[in-house]
């Protein structure tokens, strides 16, 4: 297992063990964030535990030609009941990702010292948020980092049916419109799936990412 120093550097992702872990240590500066994220590297730990740095051997994404919106989906866009916008309440949006209650879940892995981070990221125009409002309130949204041609999906939330949902969908055509490769899902889940992401091995996603 490779420990990292002061030093800005990862090992190559490829390197990872079996489960995915990089390496363990460092920082959450935003200098070794975005190094990560460009080499298809992204920070996943309990708040106990060091900084573990992973690269999954199945990565999970969405192709934007692959993406599904069911038919009562498209009743919901098309009612205009949501509204939704783009980095105009990025801390609040990682707040209710931190706090929301997921079934299964005991606690979150989005710690005080992540949310500083990201929140940083946000400042350096690199961290980006899509918010759902319904009345004016906040009811759904995600957010990620945004390298230009990929973005790395971290989170989302959702108070109401569907909202995080619409998210997803409208930040999906939002990329595919822009011309980026495609919204890396990083780990499998069957939510994201019914939208129509799938895993792809490291190898493939990261020729999409690096090159």
């Amino acid at each position: 297992m490779y420990f990292l120093s002061r030093e800005l550097y990862f090992p190559p992702a490829h390197s990872a063990s079996p489960e995915g872990i990089v390496a363990i240590g460092g920082d959450l500066s935003p200098e070794r964030l975005m190094l990560a994220y460009r080499n298809g590297i992204f920070p996943w730990f309990d708040d106990d535990d060091p900084i573990l740095w992973w690269s999954p051997p199945e990565r999970m994404v969405l192709f934007f030609g692959e993406l599904k919106v069911s038919k009562s989906m498209r009743n919901i866009i098309n009612r205009g009941i949501f509204r939704v916008t783009f980095n105009t309440a990025f801390r609040k949006v990682i707040e209710q990702c931190s706090s929301i209650k997921r079934q299964g879940q005991a606690g979150t892995w989005i710690t005080a010292e992540m949310k500083e981070a990201y929140i940083k990221l946000h400042e350096l125009g690199h961290a980006k948020s899509v918010e759902v409002w319904q009345d004016n309130e906040l009811v759904g949204g995600l957010y990620g980092i945004d390298l230009g041609h990929v973005f790395c999906g971290e989170s989302m939330f959702s108070k109401m049916p569907n909202a995080s949902k619409l998210a997803f969908i409208v930040l999906a055509k939002k990329l595919e419109a822009e011309n980026y490769r495609l919204l890396d899902c990083q780990v499998h889940n069957p939510h994201l799936e019914s939208l129509g992401a799938r895993e792809i091995s490291r190898e493939a996603f990261l020729e999409r990412v690096i090159n």
